[in-house]
C-alpha cells in the first residue's frame, strides 16, 4: 500500500491538486462532486492523506464526496500556511496546491482530522451562513437611509427610502424565516436539543450564540477543550516579551473568530446587566480599578468555560454555583 499525501488548492470552478508519491504530479478537475469521486477513486485502496484550505461553501463538494472514502483529510487555515511556509516569491493555483501538499507532510500531526458533520450540523452552519449574509445586507442597506436626504433636491428622497424600508422588511422575515428551520434542526435532533437547553441556562447565552458554539463545536464533538475554544474566539490574552527591551502587557491575539467573539461580547454585556455571579465578579474587577475591556473579556472567557461546563456534567446552571 503506498503512501501518498494530496494537496488541493479550491476555487469556485476548479481544484488544482498536487499529488506527491514517489513523484510529484499535478492535475486539475472540476468542482464538482461526481467529478471529485472519479478522481480520488484510484486512490481508494491506498493509504490516503489529503489537505485543503477552508474556503467557506467551495469546500462543500469536496467534502461530499470524502464521506464516500477513508482518507485523512485536513481542513487548514489559509493564513496558517501563509504563516508557516515563510519567504515566497510568486504564486499560482499549481504551485499553491504543492505548498499545501508540503504543509500537511511536515505538520499533519499538529491538525486535527477533520471528519464528516452530522446532517443536523451541515443544515445548520449553511442556515448560519445564509443568516450572516442577510444580516450584512440589512447594515448596508440602513446606511443608505441617511444618504437619501441628500437626494431630496431631485426629489428622490422619499422613494427611496420606502424602497428601502420595504426590502429591509422582507429581509427581516427572511431572517425570522431562517432562524424558524434553525430551532426546528434542533428540536427534531434530540442531542442538539438537549445542549441548546443547557447551553442558554448559562447567563448571556442566547439563542444565536448557543447556535454557533453548537455549529463550530460540531455539537461539542470537534472541540471538547473550553481553552482552546477560548484561544479560537480571541478573547485569551498572550505574553508580548523579548528580552529587556520588549514587554508589554498581556493582549488578545488578532487572529481569531471574529463573528463568534463578536457574539460572545454581546453575550457578555448581557450577562454583566443580569443577577448572575458573572455580573458580580464584573463590578468587584471594575471597583478594584481593573480596565473594563480587560474585565469584560475575561467575562467572555468565563462564559465560554459555563458553556463547556453544562456540557461536561450535563446539568443546568445555577446562577449561584461557581463552575470550573
Amino acid at each position: 500500500m503506498k503512501n501518498i499525501i494530496i494537496g488541493i488548492d479550491i476555487s469556485s470552478k476548479t481544484l488544482d491538486i498536487c499529488v506527491k508519491e514517489e513523484s510529484v504530479n499535478h492535475f486539475s478537475i472540476e468542482n464538482t462532486v461526481p467529478a471529485i469521486r472519479r478522481f480520488l477513486k484510484r486512490y481508494s485502496n491506498e493509504n490516503v492523506m489529503i489537505a485543503m484550505e477552508n474556503t467557506g461553501r467551495y469546500n462543500w463538494n469536496l467534502f461530499e464526496a470524502l464521506e464516500k472514502f477513508s482518507f485523512k483529510v485536513y481542513v487548514i487555515s489559509a493564513l496558517h500556511i501563509k504563516k508557516s511556509i515563510g519567504l515566497v516569491r510568486g504564486k499560482n493555483d499549481k504551485i499553491d496546491a504543492l505548498r499545501i501538499c508540503n504543509f500537511i507532510e511536515k505538520n499533519h500531526q499538529e491538525n486535527r482530522e477533520w471528519k464528516p458533520s452530522s446532517c443536523s450540523i451541515k443544515k445548520i452552519k449553511i442556515l448560519l451562513a445564509e443568516r450572516a449574509l442577510r444580516i450584512k445586507i440589512k447594515k448596508q442597506l440602513t446606511v443608505q437611509q441617511h444618504d437619501y436626504k441628500l437626494m431630496k433636491g431631485i426629489g428622490l428622497d422619499k422613494e427611496l427610502k420606502n424602497l428601502n424600508i420595504r426590502l429591509i422588511k422582507n429581509i427581516d422575515a427572511q431572517i425570522k424565516i431562517i432562524e424558524k428551520d434553525i430551532e426546528n434542526i434542533i428540536h427534531n435532533d434530540q442531542n442538539l436539543s438537549q445542549q441548546h437547553k443547557l447551553i442558554k441556562s448559562v447567563p448571556g447565552v442566547g439563542k444565536v450564540l448557543s447556535w454557533t458554539l453548537l455549529s463550530k463545536t460540531e455539537g461539542f464533538t470537534a472541540i471538547t477543550d473550553p481553552r482552546k475554544m477560548a484561544c479560537y474566539s480571541g478573547v485569551v490574552p498572550f505574553d508580548f516579551q523579548s528580552g529587556t527591551s520588549l514587554k508589554k502587557r498581556p493582549a488578545v491575539s488578532i487572529l481569531a473568530d471574529k463573528n463568534l467573539k463578536t457574539i460572545l461580547h454581546m453575550a457578555a454585556m448581557s450577562a454583566i446587566r443580569l443577577d448572575n455571579d458573572l455580573r458580580r465578579y464584573y463590578i468587584r474587577k471594575i471597583e478594584e480599578g481593573k480596565n473594563k475591556m480587560s474585565v469584560l473579556n475575561a467575562v467572555r472567557n468565563k462564559i465560554i468555560h459555563r458553556v463547556f461546563a453544562v456540557i461536561k456534567n450535563q446539568t443546568f446552571y445555577e446562577k449561584d454555583l461557581v463552575l470550573s
